[in-house]
């Protein structure tokens, strides 16, 4: 968690609201479409801070979102990033280290897209990692991606 920390760190601050409204943890993403797994391994320059297995989620308007490249307000994209398990030639899931959360909404987050972030420790649904930090840290690097309307992954059919 210290890493997550340091790299919200050095990604840098930009000009945002001087607060972030809190965003909500995502209830019953696990039942949202997938949209795709990743492995981030030692030598990326992630590893320390976000390092292990990921699994995205999107709700349905978030996948209209994927579809049209336009995000609605109410539009959860969820990535569940668990630690990873290497034995008998087989990578498994490990323990659950963060839940990472961008939730839609124009209005309330306007000075970071229309995006809220936030990232919950663990197995937790109320430890937040970043809260009001979230919003220079986590948009800092999304900012970048306007064309794509600051999301970073693209669904795999």
């Amino acid at each position: 968690m210290k890493r997550l920390i340091a790299l919200i760190a050095a990604c840098g601050s930009i000009a945002a609201a001087a607060t972030h409204p809190p965003v909500p943890y995502p209830e019953g993403y696990r039942a949202f479409t997938h949209v795709k797994s990743m492995l981030i391994e030692r030598g990326h320059a992630l590893y320390d801070s976000f390092g292990g297995l990921h699994h995205l989620y999107a709700n349905e308007a978030a996948m209209q979102g994927y579809r049209t490249g336009t995000f609605p307000d109410g539009a959860l994209i969820v990535f569940d990033l668990l630690d990873v398990r290497s034995e008998g030639n087989a990578v498994t899931e490990g323990p659950r280290k963060l839940v990472g959360v961008m939730h839609r909404d124009a209005r309330r987050y306007e000075a970071t897209g229309g995006w809220g972030f936030e990232g919950f420790a663990g197995d937790s649904r109320t430890q937040r990692l970043v809260g009001e930090k979230a919003a220079d840290a986590c948009f800092a690097c999304h900012r970048a991606l306007a064309p794509q309307d600051f999301v970073i992954s693209d669904y795999r059919p």
